[in-house]
């Protein structure tokens, strides 16, 4: 037997099981019932190789207590009975198991060398049907269950018929959402997906967890005999509680539902984590980001949006680049057949909400700052904010013989030069011109690092040598010399309006001096938007621009806006703060991208109600002063959104349901990939809300 076994195989037991390790069930009981039967047997028992057992009188007493003792050894303590499988069953098994083992390695080694699969050494025949499978673009999860990647088709909807799923009775999985844990299109096993540390799986619409009505006919029904635990059902999105021996399912409330179908599309972008690359502009995981790129892309994602952080890739030397890593993930992007939104980020990353990594401004830049620290925001007791430059050099050649807008300039002429493929093949949809700390048009008036606390109101930050030069040529062109200096009553980082004689009702915001001064102080702003934004516009030629704005809705309803005007927003009660800045977007055709479309949701002027905050107010204003002028709006969500209620939000935003013009959002960005969005029910929510972004029909 152990010759034709070689002879079948083709390879000897060891390799086998150094090249393959089968999850093979076999009962394990009779295993050891056959170990058993070699040590109780006197003598030998001979068996034909059909299996059939010769009958002998002399020694069938001796075989009928061979018998019952391994019968009382099939279970522990002697207790059950259990069939004895005869010894050739139980090594023709085994050589089917051997010989599939065989097939199933050289399956593997072809595939590997002639087909590029990254499948693990040790994988089974499971792997090379899931591997295939995601090939043709099926979601293969780990136990078993198969479906397409994408949306059903809706006439198939109408017929009742099941989803395909790798069981026929998928209905009647037993399986707790919470425990569910698989992959989108592209994972090749549940050992790379856990490595990816994605806790959740995704699951399309078309998914066969859909309540529908065949699913329903399939599940265990709501009332019946249970027992004393709480049980969560697969297909439940509540739980079923055990009461008086009956299982009552306590199902959520739906929320109402506005139909999206056939509304405008709007393109939806997810943004990539900030340390996607490290500071030799590497990419830290490629794998596990290509994976997630493939789920993203699963679910009819537009694109992806990243940051070309300026301490990165000018790092070291000025005007040396170092773009590989963005051309390998800008490459990889382009494979799967995704768009891209960059970000053109002068600012560091760092000590800001949302921050996970640290990123300098170059190096060569904060060698200059030691010498020169004026070059950085300065407030008025002279702390230095290292966040990004200084407004006030924008002409001033104080970087190693440039000034700061050709730094900028000839950092965004790199790109161009380097990317122009992609800006040919319209890959790159839009650049983001970072403008100031954040990558917002705004003064850095309210760092964390220097104590602000929400709902302060800031400070100015025009106490640098440059900026005060400014505003002394200022006062005396007015013929006011003695106005060159900033407000001494305008409070601390922390100060309430009421609590200072600079913002307070009837304050000296609105007398001659202030607002002299504040004119100067936004105009500083719109001045360096347009200098900026002007030659984005030479190195872009024919690719959007767009420029962020920050919703500072706190103190809006007082009559100052004092938490906007030290941000550079001269907004009060009695004058539009933000047209001029949208002048300036109109004048380079570029687009606003406006970060307080949900902060509403964020219920900060409830837990602070004396802070007068009005997201929605200034939204309003903001949104609809920018489609006055037919500026394009584009938006991303300023914290974490994972519910369906912030998501409704976004919607009503994106899509005015009132809106008697039909105005929209040209796009969304969503802030931004990680694990948590992974998660099997958030990433369930975030599918709905694609669908309903772009327009399509969705099963609620």
């Amino acid at each position: 037997m152990a010759t034709d076994m070689q002879k079948l195989i083709g390879t000897s037991e060891e390799d086998d099981e150094e090249g393959m390790e089968m999850d093979v069930k076999e009962e394990d009981d009779d295993d050891e019932s056959g170990e058993k039967l070699s040590h109780v047997a006197a003598t030998p028992i001979m068996v034909r190789i059909d299996g059939v057992m010769p009958v002998s009188s002399s020694n069938n007493n001796h075989r009928f207590q061979q018998h019952q003792q391994i019968q009382e050894a099939g279970t522990p303590g002697g207790g059950g009975a259990r069939r004895c499988r005869p010894l050739e069953e139980k090594e023709r098994t085994k050589l089917r198991e051997r010989h599939r083992r065989a097939i199933t390695a050289r399956i593997l080694a072809g595939l590997r060398r002639h087909g590029n699969y990254n499948l693990r050494v040790r994988a089974d025949i499971n792997d090379v049907i899931a591997a295939l499978a995601r090939e043709a673009g099926w979601v293969v999860l780990p136990d078993g269950t198969t479906f397409p990647s994408r949306s059903q088709p809706q006439g198939s909807r109408h017929t009742g018929a099941p989803v395909a799923t790798s069981s026929s009775h998928m209905g009647q999985q037993q399986i707790p959402p919470a425990s569910l844990k698989g992959v989108g299109s592209g994972y090749q096993s549940s050992v790379e997906y856990n490595e990816c540390r994605m806790k959740g799986v995704y699951m399309p619409n078309s998914s066969p967890y859909d309540i529908s009505t065949s699913a329903r006919s399939q599940t265990s029904p709501m009332m019946g005999d249970g027992g004393e635990q709480t049980e969560s059902h697969p297909l439940i999105g509540g739980s079923i509680n055990a009461i008086d021996d009956k299982q009552v399912v306590d199902v959520p409330p739906k929320l109402p539902e506005r139909d999206f179908s056939s509304t405008r599309y709007v393109p939806v972008y997810v943004m990539l984590p900030l340390g996607v690359l490290n500071m030799k502009c590497e990419l830290v995981d490629p794998d596990g980001l290509l994976k997630q790129l493939r789920v993203l892309k699963s679910v009819n994602v537009d694109g992806v949006a990243v940051d070309c952080w300026w301490g990165i890739v000018e790092g070291h030397v000025p005007q040396e680049y170092n773009w590989n890593g963005y051309k390998r993930l800008f490459q990889m992007v382009r494979e799967l057949k995704l768009k891209l939104q960059v970000i053109m980020s002068f600012h560091e990353c760092g000590g800001n909400v949302g921050d996970d990594v640290c990123i300098p401004l170059p190096h060569w830049v904060a060698e200059i700052g030691r010498s020169n620290p004026d070059i950085f925001f300065t407030d008025r007791e002279g702390r230095r904010n290292p966040e990004c430059l200084s407004w006030g050099i924008d002409k001033e050649r104080v970087l190693r013989g440039r000034t700061a807008v050709e730094v900028y300039f000839d950092y965004m002429r790199s790109f161009r030069i380097e990317f122009n493929d992609f800006f040919e093949d319209g890959i790159i949809t839009m650049i983001q011109i970072g403008l100031g700390p954040c990558g917002e048009l705004r003064y850095p008036s309210c760092p964390v690092k220097h104590g602000w606390r929400y709902p302060g109101i800031g400070e100015f930050q025009c106490y640098d040598q440059y900026l005060l030069r400014s505003l002394r040529k200022a006062a005396e062109a007015r013929g006011h010399s003695f106005w060159a200096r900033s407000p001494d009553n305008a409070g601390s980082y922390n100060s309430r309006p009421h609590e200072t004689g600079f913002f307070c009702d009837g304050g000296d915001y609105d007398g001659y001096y202030g607002r002299f001064f504040l004119n100067w102080y936004c105009r500083v702003l719109v001045d360096h938007g347009d200098r900026v934004l002007s030659l984005a516009k030479l190195a872009f030629e024919g690719t959007c621009i767009a420029a962020k704005l920050s919703g500072i809705h706190w103190w809006y309803k007082t009559a100052s806006h004092a938490a906007e005007m030290t941000a550079g927003f001269y907004n009060p009660c009695n004058r539009d703060g933000y047209a001029a800045i949208l002048s300036i977007l109109k004048k380079h055709g570029a687009a606003l991208n406006f970060t307080c479309a949900e902060l509403h949701m964020l219920n900060h002027h409830e837990d602070f109600q004396e802070a007068l905050a009005d997201p929605e107010g200034l939204v309003w204003q903001v949104l609809n002063a920018a489609w006055d002028v037919c500026v394009s709006v584009v938006n991303e969500n300023a914290l974490p959104c994972h519910d369906r209620a912030g998501y409704n939000k976004i919607l009503d935003d994106a899509k005015p349901p009132t809106d008697p013009d039909g105005r929209h959002f040209s796009s969304f960005t969503y802030l931004r990939l990680n694990p948590h969005l992974m998660e099997r029910h958030n990433f369930m929510e975030f599918e709905q809300f694609v669908k309903r972004m772009h327009g399509d029909v969705v099963q609620v």
